[in-house]
Order: C-alpha cells, then sequence, then structure tokens
C-alpha cells in the first residue's frame, strides 16, 4: 500500500467520527426546538385561556353594575371583585338578626335586579355572613357564638330575598362567623366594617364557599 492510501484510510474514522457529532448536534437542536415550540404553545395557550377568563370576569362585572346601578349609585351597597357588600349596621342591630325597615326595603330593591342578572346564567347567589371579633353578649341567649349569629343573618337575608320572588333554587347561604375581616378589629370603625353581609355570584358547579375558613372557630369573638 502507497503512502496515498495510508492517508485516505486515516482520514476514513476522522470523517465518519465527524459525521457521527454532526449528527448528534443536529438530533440535539431538532429536540431543543421541540422543546421551545412546545414551550411557546403551552404559553400561547395559557395566555389565551386568561385573556378570556379576564374578558368574562368583565363581562360579569358590567353585567353586574348594570343591573345594580340604582342601589350602587345610592351608596347603600358596594361591589368589589364581584362581591356585592352590605354594611351590617343597615340590615341588622348589634348581636340581631332580625332585618331593620331599612335593611328590608334595600333587600327589596336588589332581589329583581339580582334575579334578572341570574336569569340565563349558570350561576348561583352565595349570600355569606361576616361578623367582628367581640363575643356575642352574655345577656343574649339566641346565638352560642359569632359564626352561629352570622348563618343566621345570611339565612335571614336568603330568606328576605326569596320572599321578594328570588328563586330558592337560585341562592344559598354561607357562614364565616369572625373569619376574613375586611379591616381591623382594633377600633369601632374596623369591626363596623367587618359586621357585614355579602352577596357573590358564583358557578352552579361551585355551590360551595370558594373560601372557606380556614378553620373552625372556637369561641371566636365578635
Amino acid at each position: 500500500m502507497d503512502d496515498s492510501d495510508a492517508g485516505i484510510d486515516q482520514a476514513a474514522p476522522v470523517w465518519a467520527v465527524f459525521g457521527d457529532l454532526m449528527s448528534g448536534l443536529l438530533g440535539a437542536f431538532v429536540l431543543m426546538l421541540v422543546c421551545v415550540l412546545g414551550i411557546q404553545l403551552e404559553l400561547a395557550t395559557n395566555l389565551q385561556t386568561e385573556v378570556k377568563k379576564r374578558q368574562l370576569e368583565e363581562t360579569r362585572r358590567l353585567a353586574l353594575e348594570t343591573a345594580l346601578a340604582v342601589p350602587l349609585a345610592s351608596g347603600r351597597v358596594t361591589l368589589n371583585n364581584g362581591r356585592i357588600g352590605i354594611s351590617g349596621s343597615v340590615l341588622f342591630a348589634l348581636n340581631s338578626d332580625q332585618l331593620q325597615p331599612e335593611g328590608r326595603q334595600l333587600l327589596k330593591s336588589l332581589a329583581a335586579p339580582l334575579a334578572a342578572y341570574l336569569r340565563g346564567r349558570d350561576e348561583l347567589l352565595m349570600v355569606s355572613g361576616f361578623t367582628d371579633d367581640k363575643p356575642v353578649g352574655d345577656g343574649n341567649r339566641r346565638f352560642a357564638d359569632n359564626l352561629e349569629l352570622s348563618a343566621q343573618r345570611a339565612l335571614t337575608v336568603t330568606r328576605a330575598l326569596i320572599d321578594e320572588g328570588m328563586p330558592a333554587s337560585s341562592l344559598f347561604a354561607a357562614a364565616f362567623g369572625p373569619q376574613q375581616p375586611v379591616a381591623s378589629n382594633a377600633d369601632a370603625t374596623g369591626r363596623s366594617r367587618n359586621r357585614r353581609v355579602e352577596m357573590a355570584p358564583v358557578p352552579r358547579s361551585a355551590n360551595v364557599p370558594d373560601k372557606a375558613p380556614d378553620s373552625a372557630p372556637t369561641k371566636p369573638h365578635g
């Protein structure tokens, strides 16, 4: 064998290794490209889902604002993140579950627009009762604690709305007692804000509170 044949024989393995290396690099590049495209597709899908979710929430908010335009304009109710808030002092006297005349009139004004809003939607109205963290007065024998007081208030509002024409199948009551305060209980102003009833449309398939108390209160205050 001459020198030229020896050079060809020595170069052949080098090119074979180089070819294998390039094939491996190409395969790795293709794999990375597929992964990147997959991630981009997932991000695009998630973004589209989030956009649709926000559009739906905005549509629901505008529909609620339209339905409750008159009560909202009066300042007697609030609307925050789809939750309709009513001050407890408007509805009930302290440590009572009996509706005050002003509160009953307010619920009467809310029943028709809320029923119209829910009509044709696959939603329920969750009526939630909340209290401050002060113990129920010792002289009050009707309620064992704040959880029971908030439950009775939520039931009272639910029944009042039904009496005003809302279908019983369209709403339910929930009790949170002193849980989920919206203000500090350190002063009278904050405690007054925490004594409230909220109403929120929820999907019919989720007819349980989406934010249940972290734990059952033991002799709660308020």
